[in-house]
């Protein structure tokens, strides 16, 4: 029984690290694939944040804005390369194609953490709110994670 019991807690805590790792929002059409950011050094004023964001509608829908308590300031933003030098430059807003996806990633698409109140640390979880034209507001945690966005096992 012993043995039965801690093959029980040990899949239990298998699971729910899977679902700490890979976790994902719905807000209508919308699917908000692993919200996350990367470490900060003790001194950074600036963070990111990525997530895929997939629409299964048939209408297209916009990222206008995001707010976190976390920074004093929130921006959408891209990176852009002029000439030599990669720039990050802030966007209006982030376009879903109706029936897509759109990554925002390191490198690309991004939330602009600006101001942070302090550092980001691996293992911290924080809210922030997304704003879409269309489908309204939805809270989701960004968790904060050494390296890129995992691979995605479902």
């Amino acid at each position: 029984m012993k043995r039965i019991f801690s093959s029980f807690a040990a899949l239990t805590l298998v699971c729910f690290a899977a679902l700490a790792s890979n976790h994902e929002y719905t807000l209508g059409n919308l699917f908000i694939e692993h919200p996350w950011a990367m470490p900060t050094a003790p001194t950074a004023t600036t963070g990111a944040g990525y997530l895929v964001l997939k629409n299964k509608g048939n209408k297209a829908d916009r990222l206008i804005s995001a707010s976190a308590g976390v920074a004093n300031k929130v921006e959408l933003h891209t990176h852009i390369k002029e000439g030599d030098v990669l720039k990050m430059r802030p966007v209006d807003a982030i376009d879903i194609p109706a029936g897509g996806e759109t990554k925002l990633e390191p490198g690309g698409l991004h939330i602009m953490l600006i101001g942070l109140k302090k550092p980001l640390e691996e293992g911290q979880r924080f809210p922030v709110v997304l704003k879409f034209k269309n489908a309204g507001e939805i809270t989701v945690d960004l968790v904060v994670q050494n390296g890129s966005q995992p691979e995605h096992k479902h």
